[in-house]
């Protein structure tokens, strides 16, 4: 019995950690089409570009709310935007999963 709750404990810190590790943040930058104003990339791809200190990072906007806006606004020219959404670190590249987009102000 004592195992089995130390067990359970032990799964459940596991999955809180996790649970938290992706943050929600707000960011703003230049908005780019990674292939068409980059040139970095085959198909289209919504990017934002910001300054952080003296270096620029670059960061995918993924997920069914950045496809709805790319388009439109991106794939045509850069355009400065605030995107709000959870950020992770995947193969290498730093994704956005964006939950909203707009122009900034």
């Amino acid at each position: 019995m004592k195992t089995t709750l130390k067990l359970a404990i032990i799964a459940a810190l596991a999955y809180s950690t996790t649970t938290f590790a992706a943050k929600e943040v707000t960011m703003t930058g230049e908005g780019k089409c990674l292939k068409c104003a980059l040139k970095k990339a085959e198909k289209c791809q919504n990017v934002l570009e910001v300054k952080e200190g003296d270096k620029t990072k670059l960061y995918w906007l993924v997920g069914p709310v950045s496809k709805d806006y790319h388009h439109d606004n991106l794939c045509s020219g850069t355009k400065k935007i605030t995107v709000t959404g959870e950020v992770k670190e995947e193969d290498g590249t730093s994704k956005i999963q964006v939950a909203k987009i707009e122009d900034a102000k």
